[in-house]
């Protein structure tokens, strides 16, 4: 399946922390941050941030010197034994944190033999996932989900997904044009999230940020009750500054 890949502020900022991890990797005694400027030709602001970064993700650590050294996570993630299991683990705890930080529910999304698969999401008491009352599989022309995956493939793969998928009308917000809903994804900036305006679930609003690592189509999402519809594209922005560490995550 092509992509229509076009690299988002999330995907630049996974790339740098990659090329930082692997730098690291390569000093296994340590390596200083003003090495590790020179030798991966980021500015020391940027080195700064994502360092920041890589030692709250576990990814890095400083030893007594104040040199970097690889991390549990790295080391974990890194592992052929367990891999699966410490990945979810650790995006369970990536997802737990954004839910806390953008005050909603949060799911990852992946498009998965031509289906839309919820593969993780992150709840709580004052932030309850969406009511799945027509299964997410069925109603991508619908969701922030089912349109930010089908805005990631090619002008086939979505004719393809739509053949077999009919448009249902779910609200009266609902697209049930093919050709429209092709129109707005073609039309659709890759930096600018995909928004659900109640076409899913009367009640219900989301907004959902792609995530794609390689071949891999997926995207990040959160839902809010209307009431709180004011809050969307904010709390959607956040989303995105924070997504890099899930790309990080798929990626190693």
């Amino acid at each position: 399946m092509a992509l229509k890949h076009e690299p988002t502020a999330p995907y630049h900022s996974a790339q740098d922390a990659l090329r930082v991890l692997e730098t690291v990797a390569r000093h296994t005694t340590g390596v200083t941050d003003t090495e590790l400027a020179r030798l991966t030709g980021l500015t020391p602001e940027r080195l700064t941030t994502l360092l920041r970064m890589l030692r709250r993700e576990g990814y890095v650590e400083q030893i007594a010197d104040g040199a970097y050294v690889t991390g549990d996570a790295l080391t974990r993630l890194g592992s052929a034994q367990g891999r699966e299991q410490a990945l979810r683990e650790k995006l369970q705890r990536t997802l737990d944190r954004l839910r806390d930080s953008v005050g909603a529910a949060v799911y990852l999304s992946r498009y998965v033999d031509g289906e839309v698969k919820i593969a993780q999401y992150a709840d709580g008491p004052t932030t309850p996932v969406v009511n799945e009352w027509v299964d997410f599989r069925y109603s991508a022309h619908a969701t922030a989900i089912g349109k930010s995956l089908l805005g990631q493939l090619d002008h086939n793969s979505r004719r393809d997904h739509l053949s077999r998928h009919k448009l249902a009308r779910l609200t009266s917000r609902t697209i049930t044009s093919d050709r429209l809903l092709l129109s707005r994804l073609e039309s659709q900036p890759p930096t600018v999230p995909h928004l659900d305006l109640q076409e899913y679930a009367v009640g219900t609003v989301c907004a959902a940020v792609p995530i794609s690592a390689g071949s891999s189509v997926g995207c990040l999402a959160l839902s809010l009750p209307v009431e709180d519809a004011h809050r969307l594209r904010q709390a959607a922005d956040t989303l995105n500054r924070n997504a890099a560490p899930v790309l990080l995550s798929l990626a190693i």
